[in-house]
């Protein structure tokens, strides 16, 4: 795997890059405080990346991406700048289709981007996706309003939040809370992450949302995974999902919360390459 600084209009995208496959996967990362393509797809990038280009990018405002100064303010703006950054980034590594796969607010960046660009993507997962209506969750208010409390104790909190068996994680829970902490508390990446989710939240639930004549205009395959016992984005929202995308599957999976991609790498890994290869 190699990582480099890519010039995507007028800002710089940090980017891992696995394998060099004919067909390229664009894998978006979630929305978690600190969090980064690397700490959402290291498993996948080693996975997919024996078979595919596997890219993994930062999106701006989070990372090693450009974090705007001063930034835009609440998500429907990020959203425009992220459409954006990724096309520019496909257009930069002269890729003309990709793969996508987004995880939770990457869900909902995908589907902006089949809205905006759909001639440009394949096949489509979408991970515990937002881009769904949905009362906000208790667990994701405070999430996105982390820098309330941002200790390291929150930030373990939050962790729990994201597996279903604590004991998946016991012995590296403060390891990881540490250094997500350490990523977090960056004074560039806070201030980009609360101009993002400023307070109150339910309006960036509402602003990621894509209206279902859209949904229904979308004719790629689209694999969705979710949790059951996702208490992040809870699993009533890819029900709307698949019931709107007209050429949808939901894989659900019992005992597991918002990591599926973490937490159940070995199922996910499996279910996801075989629906890129176009076995299910």
């Amino acid at each position: 795997m190699e990582t480099l600084k890519i010039k995507t209009g007028a800002f710089e995208t940090h980017l891992n890059r696995a394998g060099n496959g004919k067909a390229a996967i664009l894998m978006i990362h979630g929305s978690g405080p600190g969090a980064t393509a690397y700490s959402n797809w290291q498993y996948a990038l080693a996975e997919f990346g024996t078979t595919y280009s596997a890219l993994a990018p930062d999106l701006i405002g989070f990372g090693e991406s450009t974090h705007p100064d001063p930034p835009p303010t609440g998500v429907r703006a990020w959203m425009r700048l992220w459409v954006r950054q990724l096309l520019d980034l496909l257009d930069v590594l002269s890729i003309e289709r990709a793969h996508l796969i987004g995880n939770s607010l990457g869900g909902a960046v995908a589907l902006h981007l089949l809205m905006e660009a759909p001639h440009r993507f394949e096949r489509v997962v979408l991970m515990g996706p937002a881009g769904a209506p949905f009362p906000i969750t208790p667990e994701l208010d405070r999430i996105w309003g982390f820098y309330d409390d941002p200790t390291e104790e929150t930030m373990q909190s939050v962790i729990r939040w994201f597996a279903y068996d604590e004991g998946f994680i016991a012995d590296r829970l403060e390891e990881i809370a540490k250094s997500r902490l350490q990523a977090a508390l960056r004074p560039e990446v806070r201030r980009s992450y609360e101009a993002m989710f400023p307070a109150p939240r339910q309006r960036h639930v509402d602003d990621l949302v894509v209206p279902e004549s859209a949904l229904r205009r979308i004719p790629h395959p689209v694999l969705i995974a979710h949790g059951r016992e996702d208490h992040i984005v809870p699993f009533e929202t890819s029900l709307h999902l698949v019931r709107h995308l007209p050429n949808a599957r939901l894989y659900l999976l019992g005992r597991c919360s918002h990591w599926i991609q973490i937490e159940h790498k070995d199922a996910f890994h499996r279910v996801v390459g075989a629906f890129l290869r176009g076995e299910i």
